[in-house]
């Protein structure tokens, strides 16, 4: 996204007259236009008094935090909410873990405000990487503590700084959150290192956790990752037309850092021209079949050339139109390829894992990818991008579609694969929804407008969804 400094003023100053605020949707049906439920779902959007958020009756959301707000240790909320992760930490509090999809000279969007006045705070050498105007890059992760008994934000600090475009991530099974940078920027004039990795932030982290590349997960245009509980193996999507499904074995389950090794999806049977975009009247995977995967070593990673997903397709990996959002659910992960499909509004595909998945030599036994659904109305599912699993059972979808006429949804696909609408955006209609993750009890989705930058919680009956 390209912002501007007046707009992003104006936009932030808009967005503060919601700070503390909730709302309830209202009696009034809100317009139908741009959205088609396949099933009842939670019932028909409702008008907002506030003009912010429509929910079904029932359902009512909080402002719990917002771009531009000062924190704890003096930095700026940034703004480009994107990517986020929810991790119980006692007391009947959360910490919410939050990407910031800046890019690396997006500085008066940043935590140290315009022009990067508050950049010398940051202690010496805590930032990833600087510009050659010697301020860090503005990309990174902040961290807010929220208390799910008050419905209060208790705190919020910079986590991690110096990176670049933090789009989406994963959590980890033991309590951290995996920030992806999407980009693949080399050290040159403007900036001194190179980018396109993957950084940890633990969720205890009470400042600036060192900004340490997971180098052996590769060098490209991460989205998201996600991590087999059972196994450690880390599965990862690309966000380019023509990207890959990566997964990495790591030498130390528990330790990342420790390196491991890097393959890429590929289709048993298919040596040549493996693709699941099914565009450009071809359908290479029918909605709902199956295919029996197998894992492709790919070298290089470092990818200097930016080639890897070109040299692992030529090995027989399967090109995916835009992979980004990637959860765990109950034994297997869903993915979404955000412009797939012959309508080019949007995929998801499951990956059941093997109960030997990932191990050494022979022993590895790969499983089994379906194309889960493939979008061919945009009313009905639009441009899915980050996705969680509900308690439920369900994928909660954020819409990342930029319309001049068509608002973003959030949107629900039920394990029938069949969609219904959640939310809509009517604040910032175009801007997309990002970060989708339940508290650890189910009872409250936090979710992110990316632009200005606002953290929603939303509660409801969960339970009475109708499909």
């Amino acid at each position: 996204m390209t912002f501007s400094r007046r707009a992003f003023i104006a936009s932030a100053a808009t967005s503060l007259a919601f700070t503390g605020f909730s709302a309830r949707a209202q009696d009034g049906e809100a317009p139908s236009y741009a959205y088609l439920n396949e099933v009842e779902g939670y019932g028909p959007l409702l008008s907002d008094p506030k003009g912010m958020l429509e929910l079904p009756s029932g359902f009512s959301y909080r402002v719990i935090s917002q771009a531009g707000e000062t924190m704890a240790d003096g930095f700026l909320v940034p703004g480009a909410f994107d990517g986020m992760g929810c991790f119980d930490i006692g007391g009947g509090k959360v910490a919410l873990v939050r990407n910031h999809e800046l890019g690396p000279r997006a500085f008066d969007y940043g935590a140290f405000g315009l022009g990067g006045r508050l950049a010398d705070r940051l202690p010496k050498d805590r930032a990833y990487d600087y510009s050659d105007t010697g301020l860090p890059l503005a990309g990174g992760t902040t961290t807010m503590i929220y208390d799910l008994k008050s419905g209060q934000t208790v705190s919020q600090h910079l986590s991690l700084a110096g990176t670049a475009v933090n789009c989406a991530g994963g959590i980890t099974p033991w309590g951290s959150w995996l920030t992806c940078e999407e980009t693949t920027l080399t050290a040159g004039l403007e900036i001194g290192k190179d980018h396109g990795y993957v950084f940890e932030v633990p969720s205890t982290a009470k400042g600036l956790v060192d900004p340490t590349p997971l180098k052996a997960m590769g060098r490209f245009k991460h989205e998201a990752a996600c991590i087999d509980p059972r196994t450690g193996v880390v599965y990862m999507t690309e966000d380019l037309q023509d990207g890959l499904f990566y997964r990495f074995l790591p030498n130390d389950r528990r330790n990342l850092a420790a390196g491991g090794k890097l393959q890429a999806l590929g289709f048993v049977g298919v040596a040549e021209d493996a693709d699941s975009r099914n565009q450009e009247g071809g359908e290479n995977i029918q909605p709902g079949a199956w295919k029996d995967a197998r894992w492709i070593d790919v070298d290089g990673v470092d990818n200097p050339y930016d080639d890897l997903r070109m040299r692992g397709h030529a090995k027989g990996a399967a090109f995916f139109a835009r992979g980004e959002g990637l959860w765990w659910g109950q034994g297997e992960l869903y993915f979404t390829a955000t412009s797939g499909g012959a309508a080019g509004a949007g995929q998801i595909f499951r990956y059941v894992p093997s109960a030997n998945e990932g191990q050494t030599g022979e022993t590895d036994q790969p499983g089994r990818l379906q194309l889960f659904v493939e979008s061919k109305n945009e009313s009905v599912l639009d441009y899915a991008d980050n996705i969680t699993v509900s308690p439920l059972g369900h994928i909660v979808v954020c819409e990342d579609r930029y319309s001049e006429t068509k608002p973003n949804h959030i949107k629900v696909v039920t394990p029938a694969g069949k969609v219904f609408t959640l939310a809509r955006n009517v604040f910032r209609g175009n801007a997309e929804f990002a970060g989708a993750c339940f508290s650890p009890d189910g009872q409250i989705l936090f979710v992110n407008v990316q632009w200005p930058g606002i953290t929603l919680a939303i509660t409801g009956p969960w339970a009475t969804v109708k499909v």
